[in-house]
C-alpha cells in the first residue's frame, strides 16, 4: 500500500487551505469493530457508533482487510441485492471481480474503484479470480455506502469503472502529503468519480511528521478514517490509529498530521478522507436497501422476492 502514488510529490499540483479558514474542530474519535462479511472475509466497520447525523449522506463503510491470505482462503460475497444507494470499492491491494444482473461489472486491482449506483435495484457479486483463490497474497480495500435522495432512489442502475491511473494526484506544499482524489473535487481539482450526492472521497498518505491542513467545503461533513499509521488530526492533535474514524465539526479546513514514528509495516500515515453535502430526508435502512420509509422497504423486500431486481445470469463469469 499504496498502488498509486508517484516519486515526488513535489511535481504535482499544491493544496493548501488559505491561512484565514476556520479550522474545523474534532467532535469524537470512534473504534472500528471487527467482524466478517460475504462468505468469511475480515472487515472493521469504521462508521459503527457514530450517529447518522455526523455521516449524512455516508451510511457506511467497511475496511476490508489488510489480509494476507493462504492459497484456497481468499473469499467474496454470494449474489445478493441492493436499492436506494451506491456502492464504492475501492481496492488498495489485490483483485476483485464484480458483476451485477444490469450487465455492469469488471475487474478491479491496486488502486481501482468499482462505483455502482443501485438506484432502483439490481443484482450483485463480487470475487477474487480463481487465480487468486488458488495463490492466496494479499488483500485490502474499502466498501462505502453512500445514500441517494428521494428523487434519485429509483432511478436506472448504472455502474462506473474507475481505474486507479485516473485519480486526480495532488500534493500538500511540502511534498509531504500524496492527496488521491477518487471523487468530487478539492480545491478545484476534480476526481474522476461522478456522484449523484455531492461528496469528496480523497486517500491521503502523509510522511512522518508532515502536516496537511486541506480547504474544506463548509456545506460539507468531515469525515477522517485511519487504513494505517497513527498520527493527530485537528489543530488541537487528537490522537488517531489505524481503524479509527474522526468526526469533524464544522469549518472551512481539517487538519490531518503524521506521527514521527510509525510501525514498521506501515512507513506512513494512510486515511480516507470523507466529506458530503447531507441529504437530510427520513432514511430507513435494512440489510441491503436503503429507503426513506418501512413501507419502501417492504416494497424493496417484496420486489426482491418476486425477482423484480433482477436474475442471476447463467454464466456469470466468476
Amino acid at each position: 500500500m499504496p498502488a498509486v502514488t508517484v516519486d515526488n510529490p513535489l511535481t504535482l499540483p499544491k493544496v493548501a487551505a488559505q491561512s484565514d479558514a476556520a479550522a474545523r474542530p474534532v467532535l469524537a474519535v470512534t473504534t472500528a469493530p471487527s467482524g466478517f462479511e460475504g462468505e468469511g472475509f475480515p472487515v472493521r466497520r469504521a462508521f459503527a457508533g457514530i450517529n447518522y447525523r455526523h455521516l449524512d449522506p455516508f451510511i457506511m463503510m467497511d475496511q476490508m482487510g489488510e489480509v494476507e491470505y493462504q492459497p484456497g482462503e481468499p473469499k467474496g460475497t454470494p449474489w445478493h441485492p441492493h436499492r436506494g444507494f451506491e456502492t464504492v470499492t475501492y481496492l488498495i491491494d489485490g483483485t476483485f471481480i464484480h458483476q451485477d444482473s444490469n450487465g455492469g461489472g469488471g475487474t478491479i486491482e491496486n488502486g481501482d474503484t468499482q462505483w455502482m449506483t443501485a438506484g432502483s435495484g439490481l443484482l450483485h457479486i463480487e470475487a477474487p479470480p480463481e487465480s487468486l483463490v488458488m495463490s492466496g497474497g494479499l488483500f485490502h480495500g474499502l466498501q462505502l455506502w453512500v445514500n441517494l435522495p428521494k428523487a434519485d432512489k429509483m432511478m436506472n442502475p448504472r455502474y462506473q469503472d474507475i481505474r486507479g491511473g485516473e485519480v486526480q494526484l495532488l500534493a500538500s506544499p511540502d511534498g509531504g502529503a500524496l492527496l488521491r482524489v477518487i471523487a468530487g473535487e478539492l480545491d478545484g481539482h476534480q476526481g474522476p468519480g461522478i456522484t449523484h450526492t455531492p461528496i469528496t472521497m480523497i486517500h491521503a498518505t502523509v510522511r512522518p511528521g508532515a502536516e496537511v491542513t486541506l480547504p474544506w467545503r463548509e456545506d460539507f461533513n468531515g469525515l477522517a478514517y485511519v487504513l494505517a499509521g497513527r498520527g493527530t488530526v485537528g489543530a488541537e492533535r487528537r490522537p488517531i490509529a489505524m481503524g479509527q474514524t474522526a468526526v469533524f465539526g464544522t469549518g472551512g479546513s481539517l487538519t490531518v498530521r503524521a506521527d514521527e514514528r510509525q510501525d514498521g509495516h506501515t512507513p506512513d500515515l494512510e486515511v480516507v478522507l470523507l466529506g458530503g453535502r447531507p441529504i437530510r430526508e427520513p432514511m430507513a435502512h435494512y440489510g441491503p436497501f436503503v429507503m426513506n420509509s418501512q413501507a419502501e422497504l417492504k416494497q424493496a423486500f417484496e420486489d426482491f422476492q418476486a425477482g423484480r431486481l433482477g436474475t442471476v445470469p447463467a454464466v456469470h463469469g466468476m
